[in-house]
């Protein structure tokens, strides 16, 4: 998470809104595809990263999340992007923030409100 947190980049700010809305990006997204389990108040579900940054996890799953949901999920982040010689799991704490279908799976946005990387 710290090449993460330190991937912000101005160049997000930089870049033009679409004309009938305007998003807010203050860190990096990074395209991976990692399986995790869904922990929430309405039972656990399986799902896959589409991307993660330091604040926020896109998933892809097969059912919808509700808006505002407290969610928990660990994450094998790889040593790659996170500079590290080992991969890292990283213990995440946030909420759903928007779910829509999309094909035949759903997208859930989700914040990553808090995080601990596990000890190994």
């Amino acid at each position: 998470m710290h090449a993460i947190k330190s991937g912000l980049s101005s160049s997000a700010a930089r870049a033009k809104p679409r004309k009938a809305e305007q998003e807010v990006r203050c860190s990096v997204r990074f395209p991976l595809e990692l399986p995790v389990m869904l922990a929430t108040g309405d039972g656990d579900c399986i799902a896959q990263t589409c991307n993660v940054s330091a604040s926020g996890v896109l998933f892809n799953l097969d059912r919808p999340l509700r808006v505002a949901l407290p969610i928990h999920f660990s994450m094998r982040m790889p040593g790659e992007v996170l500079g590290t010689p080992r991969d890292v799991l990283v213990h995440c704490a946030g909420r759903v923030v928007r779910c829509n279908l999309s094909q035949a799976q759903y997208l859930a946005a989700a914040t990553i409100d808090e995080y601990q990387f596990a000890e190994q």
